[in-house]
């Protein structure tokens, strides 16, 4: 039986106190840049003793760190937490600062402005660090360096998802040994090697022999099951022994197409099938801040577009400047949806989709198509609540009704507001859905999306979709 070594158990120990040593270095070397800025109020009792100064700057810092330590090294981290990390950091030193100094100065003037100053400095100076710190510390784990063993128990095909998304990014650091089970992990690649059989592994260590010692064990067996729980709750007190992290992996029910993933609910840990990051409140609220001050910007903006776009189309084509079609929304929810009419007034305006040679485009419609001009308006429906700026794209409501009846998990992708532009359609699925798989592959982008948000996501889907403009996408007809 193989025996792993946790090797690196107290890298990450080390890695965190490295970068806290720097956050005090930091700390200081902005103290010392604050100094020689001028126009920079700087408190007399400082001016006098700036070596003082650095003592008292030392402190606040490591009374910050200590609330607010980095989280940088963490296995899987978003670039808003670091962020939100930092400025909470920096929010708690400046108010140690401003209360060490009131204390230990005898003329306590310019403190405030002294410390806003520092605050803004450090503030920006630490966003810059952690992205190099961070940076270094994946090539550091790409090289093999701070790592995690981790040893697989059950052959459910939630093993493999999990051995998968660990070994798609290296920079997260995980170094999976091999799986234990009586039975083979169905399309298992080679390098997932199975060391032995699950059985065998328990026996040894209710026999007391140390047969395995990872950082991490993943167990995947079902708690339904009678010999399944005697089994875990040995595994559990073998890791408690052996200071082993134990992490039940809830199981992928493949008979009711079922993915089950945990949720907390007060003291109880739930599973549901679909988890939306994006409708927790403090997302929910980022985002709606983020929309009202994205599309009000954008409306301003629009104003002295619209008589131009008013012109070309009543040139080319007559009827109205807007085209106002009834789309789906959240919860299934139908509302009103605005755009520059690209096509000319027609009967099957919801029904059909537009083609790559539609007819009943006219040229500056199609213009308008290519490069997102006609999508503006929506700002207005941004505004008013129905739509996100990022989100999944609103469908005509002929097509929810048709879809929904192909496509089992269609109506998931409305558990959040559509959006101008999406992850979808940034990814290759923009335009027509001449076949049921193209839309199959819309919607798991879209349940993606809706599972996998943040403002870093909402962030890259602007600014392809900006590109978009410079660059018109070929399925954008």
């Amino acid at each position: 039986m193989a025996n792993f070594d946790r090797v690196h158990s107290n890298s990450s120990i080390m890695v965190l106190i490295a970068i806290t040593l720097m956050d005090i270095v930091l700390a200081n070397l902005t103290y010392w840049c604050l100094l020689n800025i001028d126009g920079i109020m700087i408190p007399q009792g400082i001016l006098a003793s700036p070596v003082k100064g650095a003592f008292y700057i030392t402190m606040a810092a490591i009374i910050s760190l200590s609330f607010y330590k980095t989280i940088i090294h963490a296995r899987r981290i978003n670039i808003t937490s670091v962020i939100l990390r930092i400025f909470r950091l920096t929010l708690v030193q400046a108010l140690a600062l401003i209360i060490i100094l009131h204390i230990v100065l005898d003329r306590p003037d310019h403190i405030i402005g002294f410390s806003l100053s520092y605050a803004i400095i450090y503030f920006s100076a630490t966003i810059l660090a952690r992205f190099i710190e961070r940076m270094l510390l994946n090539k550091i784990r790409r090289s093999g360096h701070n790592l995690r063993s981790v040893v697989f128990i059950g052959s459910d095909p939630a093993n493999l998802d999990i051995y998968l998304q660990m070994k798609e990014i290296s920079s997260i650091g995980y170094d999976v040994k091999g799986y234990y089970s009586n039975n083979e992990i169905q399309s298992a690649p080679e390098i997932f090697e199975k060391l032995g059989t699950r059985s065998g592994l328990v026996q040894d260590m209710r026999d007391g022999k140390d047969p395995i010692t990872p950082d991490m064990i993943m167990c995947s067996l079902s708690t339904d099951d009678t010999e399944d729980r005697e089994d875990i709750n040995d595994i559990i007190r073998y890791c408690d022994k052996h200071v082993i992290q134990f992490y039940l992996v809830p199981r992928i029910y493949s008979n009711l197409s079922l993915n089950l993933s945990p949720i907390p609910f007060g003291d109880y840990t739930l599973f549901t099938n679909h988890t939306n990051s994006i409708n927790r409140i403090d997302n929910r609220i980022a985002k709606r801040i983020f929309d009202i001050v994205f599309s009000s910007i954008a409306c301003i903006f629009l104003l002295p577009i619209i008589p131009i776009v008013w012109v070309f189309i009543k040139i080319q084509s007559p009827g109205p400047l807007f085209f106002k079609q009834e789309r789906t929304g959240m919860n299934g929810k139908t509302f009103l949806l605005y755009k520059f009419r690209s096509m000319h007034v027609n009967k099957d305006a919801d029904r059909l989709q537009a083609s790559k040679n539609d007819p009943r485009k006219f040229a500056f419609g199609d213009f308008m198509r290519k490069t997102n001009i006609d999508e503006l308006p929506q700002f207005l429906n941004v505004l008013k609540g129905d739509m996100s700026i990022v989100g999944p794209r609103p469908h005509m409501l002929l097509h929810t009704e048709m879809y929904s009846a192909a496509i089992s998990k269609y109506m998931v992708r409305h558990f959040s507001k559509p959006g101008i532009t999406g992850w979808a359609q940034v990814t290759g699925f923009r335009g027509e859905t001449k076949e049921l798989w193209q839309m199959e592959e819309r919607v798991k982008r879209d349940i993606w999306y809706n599972e996998n948000w943040s403002f870093k996501l909402d962030m890259e889907i602007i600014f392809r979709t900006a590109w978009s403009v410079i660059h018109p996408d070929k399925h954008a007809y």
